[in-house]
């Protein structure tokens, strides 16, 4: 007997280039949902439109995001993978649960607080964020969101609004999500030791040829220590990064070579780009044929759309129907 997948849902906000860091951060723990669940994931680029107002850059963001997660082994025939704009439902489902969601409980949201913090002009698009986060949500009958601990307290505020909702008008009308909080991933750091960050302008990219990812590599900051001087890998960049790339057996073997002298940190940056290029090697010539194919990518994000909106309007009627609309 087969097992009963459980609906998964997770988006992805399209900022760019994406890194090295939010490869480990997010992208690869995403990918692997999809052989044990029913996994929705979509490119939110409603979401985006409260930082980025540029039309062509959304645009161009958007299809690049939706690159990387296929590129990178998000299998359409395993998942639905859709853009946020095409199910127009999840407007109108954001205003319906609007009228669920006081202004105490917005106010509360530290997302909002951090982003005013950051510099960001306030907005009824950012204020009213988590509603439309939990129109994403609940437009799906998602039974399981995986969220970091940064974005738990949204998840927290879907279910106050899907109960609340529930209570009024049914308790059967909303499935009501469970978090899945990820493992504290460990920090990646950039060419400076700092998090790896755009902000920072440290990244090592995800997808560029192999010569500039390379070229990154080795302007990774170390310290002034020679060829011959014993080396301690717990406090060097390369080999923190090394580490996410290979087995224990190979940390091993390059930690002898730090500690025993003789060997330069240009060669440990060349065995980290070995190492990178055969981790991501394959997804990168991937990511560079799909580019090339624009009627393929376009093929999937339809099929992807076409079976979201068929769940959309599933519950779209069903909210209506409950309300008297």
């Amino acid at each position: 007997m087969s097992k009963i997948k459980k609906r998964v849902l997770s988006g992805i906000q399209p900022s760019g280039k994406l890194h090295l860091g939010n490869y480990f951060g997010m992208m690869s723990r995403m990918i692997n949902y999809q052989d044990e669940n029913d996994l929705f994931c979509f490119i939110v680029n409603y979401h985006a439109l409260t930082t980025i107002t540029n039309n062509a850059e959304l645009e161009k963001t958007t299809h690049n995001a939706a690159l990387d997660f296929l590129a990178l082994g998000m299998d359409p025939e395993k998942s639905t993978v859709s853009v946020q704009s095409d199910v127009p439902q999840v407007t109108e489902l954001t205003w319906l649960l609007s009228n669920m969601a006081g202004v105490g409980l917005m106010e509360r949201s530290t997302s909002y607080k951090d982003k005013i913090d950051k510099g960001l002009s306030p907005h009824m698009g950012l204020f009213s964020y988590p509603i439309l986060m939990a129109a994403d949500i609940l437009l799906y009958g998602s039974e399981i969101v995986p969220v970091g601990k940064d974005q738990k307290q949204h998840l927290e505020m879907t279910r106050d609004i899907a109960l609340r909702f529930n209570h009024l008008y049914g308790e059967d009308v909303l499935v009501v999500p469970e978090p899945l909080i990820g493992e504290e991933v460990a920090t990646i750091p950039g060419l400076d030791g700092q998090k790896m960050s755009k902000s920072y302008n440290n990244v090592i990219p995800l997808f560029a040829p192999a010569k500039q990812v390379r070229r990154s590599i080795m302007r990774i900051q170390t310290d002034s220590l020679g060829v011959e001087d014993s080396k301690d890998p717990d406090q060097c960049n390369i080999f923190q990064l090394y580490r996410h790339f290979t087995t224990a057996e190979e940390q091993a073997t390059l930690a002898e070579r730090y500690r025993a002298g003789g060997m330069g940190y240009g060669e440990a940056k060349q065995q980290l780009f070995e190492a990178v290029d055969r981790e991501l090697g394959e997804a990168r010539e991937a990511y560079f044929e799909l580019r090339e194919q624009p009627e393929t990518l376009e093929g999937i994000l339809e099929k992807g759309r076409d079976k979201a909106r068929r769940v959309a309007l599933e519950v779209r009627k069903r909210v209506r129907s409950s309300i008297g609309l």
